[in-house]
Parts: structure tokens; C-alpha cells; sequence
């Protein structure tokens, strides 16, 4: 969910938030029997949307910015307020990606969703979405809007770190655990942003445009989704900002009506990213089902459009029953709501969890035996900002509050103890800072770059004062130590010139406490970067920010085809002890449903215990289009010294599988595949090759476009200046009066 730090925040401070119980005792519950009953979901469902009126129905599709009257406390990010007389809960829709933000208190901070995506680890993304939900149920919501499943495109983009990275199928593997992990707390999830959302500049409008075409929307952007709902079981989707193709991605029939609820057979609702709709009909009649935060559109216009028989009432019916059939599965009518707003929902096994996610994110990329410290390291000196200022969360919707915040200096300083000197300078007097750094054995500058939401980085660049200082150090202490406390990838001109780099990412409030542990070697780094590391911006495959001329090639999967050597490829990431890979082994491809099982061997060959991620691509026949290799399987291990491990995975027809755009499905042709392992997309040392004899067909294909009447030009533009009106009228005075300007009367008059 998204909204302008100024306006947006501005309207929704006008608001307070109401919180209802549900009422499930005496005469009220004889009057609601959906209410605590035992019959299959739909018959309760029916029985209910049986009892609405118009007024009723119309209420559940659309925000609400206006709480009732009486009502007092801290703000959700989005509500649809109670319906007593038929026992409906209220339901609350609560901000993000790492934790319950939307400016509440008393919550935990978790590192970035890069961060998670960095630790490559399904188990920890189920951990990750166990204390989102846990918290966004005990503040009272029952909508989490997370995870964000976009593909990173280009690294540039404002809000690449909300994401997992530039890989669909790691995406999905870490999307579906936390998804269901949220959901166990009885929570329905809202899976975003859908679909092709890549960029911030000038979203929202005509020129944010995504040309795209379908066999790279079929497996490129769409593939996370797909298994956000049909694995993970999320119960909500919200539809972006950008158009796609030429319509706005929440009035896209093609995205609502023929591939989510027609190919996926999706029976949730989809909600529309705050203000991000364009009609009322036109939406209302390509699949979606929910606007947000309020109802300009969805309200006397959408009730107007049924009235003149511009969109069917059937259509309304389905918006409400997709909506109760969500909440009936996730039992909100059976039980009342898990908190307020204002309660205090952090816990030390949260802040735990959110400590252990950053130790295990961290990306050692460069270490010329510099770390882990050990006792020989009596001195260190921590220079840069960045050391006790520490950008624990990036920008925009996601932002959390954090219950604390550890900085790397305090870390650091704590678990050094006694027995080493730890200096700290800022960095703004560059010639204090190099002198602090020639005197220690160990000198680390820290980097930092913060990024969000309404516009993208113009470059991959630090900020010239933290390159200036990298360099300054490093030409005065041959041990120095860069951590990068970023939110996506960075170029390197200095690379060269230090002898370690950490990559830190925005690590949550326990960011000193886990960098701390890695640096000292207390933790062994596993983390792997699930976005390549270009060398500058020209190797960067995106060449404008809405025609994706690059196709399927993004990514690694550019660098691969172009033969193109980044500063850093995707899957990399360094340890202190290695791994070797042996005994590669295939079964051949089942006769019922034309699975592969893949098995190798894995070893730590160190002298550290460590994890390792053993990483399973597939390259296809020639002729196919696909890129050289592409990423079908992983799975993290942790070993011992001297330790095996075999490691399995089972290879499905869709692994075979390219999308047919003349049949609109995904099928698997006969043909030799070769499979390559390793722990990079640039090492795979193991290689083996089958041949899959079978046409396969799995899935369903995407129906026929329906037929669908556009709403004519007019009324579209009727439907725009009411609801601009809407938007301005009961807001401008109160942003006139903080600026010390008399009211507009003008502005409460009907336009034209």
C-alpha cells in the first residue's frame, strides 16, 4: 500500500480509526447464524449476502476515511468499518513488508524483504511472516499488506528492497512460507504488488505505461503471484499503479478477469493500491473488488453505473462474496479482533527472529582474510555515519517503527569488550577520520543509502562523501572494511582497494548486535545475493523505465545471454569455511507427470561450521528462447567441519516449461535438457543432462478475453472530476489552514 508522506498522511490524520468487536452472544447471534456456525464457508457466505441491501453491499467495496463519530485512536493504513446489525467484522488494513507500520508503536522492526530474500532460507521466511502476522493481529488488523512479490528489474528502483529480488522462482519459494506463516494467525494476507510494478517515477498516470509482452509477463512477473495464491493461499491481491499495455493495472481485465480469477481460478478479492484507480465501471467490470482508502469511486459511482445498467449487479455480488468468503476462511466472523492499535505487540522472540534474519542476510562479497576478527585485532576504528545513525528500514509505506534500534557502534563496542579499542569518528572531518583510521588495526567505514517509495535512484553510486572516504581509509589501513547499509546494489569503483566487504542490507532494529556477530565470526556468513551486482549502469539490462525490450533477459538471465561479467552475480556470497559439490545424480522423468528427481552431495571441506546454498539451474534446448540457465531449485544447508549432506529436489514439468503464446499456456516439449549445480549463477561445477520424451501441458491456459462494454468517454470523465472533487473538497481547507490561508468556499460547490 502506498501514499504521499505529505497529502497522504495529511487526509488520514483528519481520521481516527473505530475498532468493533464482533458480537457472537445472545440475541445478536440468533439474529446472525453465519456467525460461529459449522457450515461449509459458501452456504455462510450466501446466507449472508442473501440478508444485504444495496447500501450494505456497496459499504463493503470501498475504504472509508471518515471514522464514525465518537470514535478515538492510532490510524490503520485502510478500513472498512463494522456492520453490527449483521454481525460483519471491521476490517483493517495494516502496512507491510517488515512488520506492522503505518506509524504504530510498541511493534518489531524485521530487516528489508532483500534481506530475507538474501538469506535464501524458506525456514526463516515462515519465522519472518509468524511475527507480522502475530503483530498485525495483536494491533487489531486482519489484512497484512505483504509480501511484495515484484521482480527487480533494475536495481535503481525506488522500492527494489521491498521486494525478493530478480528472480521469480526464489521469489516464489520465499513469498508462499511467509504468506502462510501470516495467515496461521488468522489474518487474511494481500499479496502485492500486481502486476509488473517496477519503477516509482511518475507512477500512477498515462506515461507509466508497461509494455510488456506476454510470454515475459507469463514468466517473469507473474509467476510469484501465481504462487502467492494457489501455494501460499493468500486470500487478497492488490493491483499496482502502473498501467499495463495501455490500461491501469486495477481496471485490467486481462490481469483480474483472464489470469487471476480465469488461468488461476482465484476466489479472493482483489483490493486497489491506495488511490491508484482510474474509473469506477470500467474497474468495477475488469475484476476489481475494493477501492482504497475511500469511495469515489466505489460509492455513489459505482452505485450509479448499476442503476443506468453499466455494470451488473451480479457483478456487485461477486465483489461482496469474494470479500465474506475471505473473511469467513480466516475466521474473522467466529472471533473478536486480537488488539488495538495502540497495543504493545513486540515480544523478545520477535526481536529474536529479527536479529537472526539479519545475521543470517549479510553478504560476505569480499574478504582477503580480514575477517572474522580474532584476538590478533587489538584496535578498530568505526568511521562513517553510518556507524551510529544506521538506516535500519528504507522509505515509504514499509517504514516501521522500531520497539529499539541497535547501531553497529553499540554493537560492535559491546561485544568487543574490554579487551579491544574500539574508536568511532563520523566522517565529516575526513582528516580526523583517516588518522583515527591509520592507527587501528582494523579500520570499517560504513556506507549508507536510504531509498522508498516516489522515486526511483538515478544512479547505482554511493554518495561521493562515502566513495571519498572509502578511499581516504583504505590508503592509510590496508585492513579496512566496508559494510554497505543499503536497500539494493551499488557499484564499487574502490573494490580494489579494500580487503573486505559486507553487505548488510536494511538490516531491522538488531542491526548492531548481528553485524557484530558476523564480524567477530561469532556467526558464519551465509547469505547470497538475490540480485546481481553490476559493475556500472550500462550493464544494468533495462534501457527505459516502461518498454521491456529486454523480454525475458532480466537479471542474470541478461548476463548470462550477453556474456556480460557483473561486479557481483546472483546467488553469490562468500563464508568463512568452503564447500565442495560431488555425486550429481537424475532420475529419469516420471511417465505420469513428468518429474525429475536431482540430487548432489555437499561438503564442508573447511574448518568452520557454515551454510551453503546449493543452487539447481536448467538450461534448455536450443531453440526454446530461454536464457542460457535458469534457476529451478535451492535449498540451504548447514554443516559441519568435514560434514556431508545430499540434497534433493524434485523437478516439475512446469521446470521444463515455456509459455505458448499461440496456445496461452505453459508447455513442457520433448527435447534435451542439460542441469547445472553449484552455489552461484557463475558456479556450477556440476552438470548432468536428461531427455524429457513427452509433450506436457501443466496448468490451465488463460481463457478468452470476456466481453466486456467500456464505459463511455464521457462518463469516465465525469467519474474523474467527481471524484477529484471528493478528494479535494473535505481535505484543502484543513492544508490552507496549517499554511495560514482563509478557506475556499468555491471548493464545497458541485463541479460541473
Amino acid at each position: 500500500m502506498t501514499r504521499s508522506p505529505k497529502t497522504r498522511s495529511l487526509l488520514l490524520a483528519l481520521t481516527v480509526a473505530a475498532t468493533f468487536a464482533v458480537v457472537t452472544g445472545g440475541a445478536r447471534a440468533a439474529s446472525c447464524p453465519w456467525v460461529n456456525s459449522t457450515a461449509p464457508v459458501e452456504d455462510r457466505v450466501s446466507e449472508l449476502l442473501a440478508r444485504m441491501t444495496i447500501a450494505q453491499k456497496l459499504h463493503m467495496v470501498h475504504g472509508a476515511l471518515t471514522a464514525p463519530a465518537g470514535t478515538v485512536g492510532p490510524l490503520y493504513g485502510g478500513v472498512i468499518y463494522a456492520d453490527p446489525s449483521l454481525c460483519i467484522p471491521q476490517l483493517g488494513f495494516l502496512d507491510g513488508p517488515v512488520g506492522a507500520g503505518d506509524g504504530l508503536n510498541g511493534v518489531t522492526q524485521l530487516p528489508a524483504p532483500i534481506a530475507l530474500a538474501a538469506t535464501w532460507d524458506p525456514q526463516m521466511s515462515s519465522a519472518f511472516g509468524d511475527v507480522i502476522g502475530a503483530e498485525v493481529d495483536g494491533k487489531g488488523a486482519n489484512v497484512s499488506l505483504a509480501p511484495a512479490v515484484d521482480i527487480v528489474r533494475d536495481p535503481r528502483a525506488g522500492r527494489s528492497f521491498e521486494g525478493f529480488g530478480e528472480d521469480p522462482y526464489l521469489t516464489s519459494r520465499i513469498a508462499v512460507p511467509e504468506i502462510q506463516a501470516i495467515q496461521s494467525h488468522g489474518i487474511i494476507d494481500q499479496v502485492k504488488h500486481f502486476a509488473a510494478y517496477t519503477h516509482e517515477t511518475l507512477r500512477d498516470t498515462e506515461v507509466d505505461n508497461v509494455v510488456v509482452d506476454e510470454r515475459t509477463l507469463q514468466e517473469i512477473y507473474l509467476p510469484a503471484f501465481e504462487a502467492a495464491l494457489t501455494e501460499g493461499g493468500a486470500r487478497s491481491i492488490m493491483c499496482s499503479y502502473n498501467f499495463l499495455n495501455g490500461a491501469p493495472a486495477c481496471g485490467n481485465s486481462y490481469l483480474l478477469n483472464q489470469v487471476l480469477k480465469g488461468q488461476w481460478g482465484f476466489n479472493g478479492f482483489v483490493t486497489s493500491d491506495w488511490y491508484a484507480m482510474h474509473s469506477s465501471g470500467n474497474s468495477a467490470k475488469a475484476g476489481l473488488d475494493i477501492q482504497m482508502p475511500d469511495d469515489c469511486y466505489f460509492g455513489k459511482a459505482l452505485q450509479a453505473a448499476i442503476q443506468a445498467g453499466r455494470v451488473a449487479q451480479s457483478r456487485l455480488d461477486d465483489m461482496v462474496r469474494r470479500i465474506l468468503r475471505s473473511m469467513f476462511s480466516a475466521g474473522l466472523f467466529d472471533r473478536p479482533l486480537g488488539g488495538k492499535p495502540d497495543s504493545v505487540v513486540t515480544t523478545p522472540a520477535h526481536v529474536a527472529t529479527s536479529r537472526a534474519v539479519s545475521e543470517e542476510s549479510m553478504v560476505l562479497l569480499k574478504n582477503n582474510g580480514v575477517l572474522p576478527l580474532g584476538p590478533a585485532t587489538r584496535s578498530i576504528a568505526l568511521i562513517g555515519a553510518a556507524a551510529d545513525g544506521a538506516l535500519t528500514g528504507g522509505g515509504g509505506s514499509s517504514a516501521v517503527n522500531p520497539s529499539h534500534v541497535v547501531t553497529p557502534l553499540q554493537g560492535i563496542t559491546e561485544r568487543a569488550g574490554s579487551a579491544m579499542k574500539v574508536s568511532y569518528d563520523d566522517g565529516t572531518v575526513p582528516l580526523t577520520a583517516v588518522a583515527k583510521a591509520r592507527k587501528a588495526d582494523v579500520a570499517i567505514v560504513f556506507a549508507r543509502l536510504k531509498q522508498g517509495e516516489f522515486k526511483d535512484r538515478l544512479s547505482l553510486e554511493l554518495f561521493p562523501s562515502d566513495t571519498l572516504l572509502i578511499e581516504a581509509v583504505s590508503a592509510v589501513n590496508p585492513n579496512t572494511i566496508v559494510v554497505l547499509n543499503n536497500g539494493s546494489a551499488v557499484t564499487m569503483p574502490w573494490l580494489s582497494r579494500v580487503n573486505g566487504v559486507l553487505e548488510a542490507w536494511y538490516p531491522g532494529q538488531e542491526y548492531g548486535h548481528a553485524l557484530a556477530s558476523m564480524l567477530f565470526g561469532d556467526v558464519n556468513p551465509s547469505g547470497k545475493l538475490p540480485m546481481t551486482f553490476p559493475r556500472n549502469e550500462t550493464q544494468i539490462p533495462a534501457t527505459t523505465p516502461t518498454r521491456y525490450t529486454e523480454g525475458m533477459f532480466v537479471g542474470y538471465r541478461h548476463y548470462d545471454q550477453n556474456q556480460i561479467t557483473p561486479l557481483f552475480p546472483f546467488g553469490f556470497g562468500l563464508s568463512y569455511t568452503k564447500f565442495a559439490f560431488s555425486s550429481p545424480a537424475l532420475s529419469a522423468p516420471s511417465t505420469s507427470d513428468g518429474s525429475v528427481e536431482a540430487s548432489m552431495n555437499v561438503t564442508n571441506t573447511g574448518s568452520r561450521a557454515g551454510a551453503d546454498v546449493a543452487q539447481l539451474y536448467v538450461s534448455f534446448p536450443n531453440g526454446r528462447g530461454e536464457p542460457p540457465d535458469v534457476l529451478k531449485g535451492f535449498q540451504k544447508v548447514f554443516l559441519q567441519p568435514g560434514q556431508t549432506a545430499t540434497v534433493r529436489f524434485t523437478l516439475d514439468a512446469r521446470s521444463f516449461s515455456t509459455w505458448d503464446t499461440s496456445l496461452h499456456r505453459w508447455v513442457a516439449a520433448p527435447g534435451t535438457f542439460t542441469i547445472r549445480a553449484g552455489d552461484s549463477s557463475r558456479d556450477l561445477p556440476l552438470v548432468a543432462s536428461l531427455q524429457l520424451t513427452s509433450r506436457l501441458t501443466p496448468g490451465a491456459p488463460t481463457p478468452p478475453a470476456p466481453n466486456i462494454t467500456t464505459d463511455p468517454l464521457a462518463v469516465q470523465m465525469r467519474e474523474h472530476l467527481m471524484c477529484l472533487k471528493d478528494f479535494i473538497a473535505p481535505n484543502v481547507n484543513a492544508v490552507l489552514s496549517i499554511t495560514g490561508f482563509p478557506p475556499l468556499e468555491v471548493l464545497g460547490r458541485p463541479v460541473p
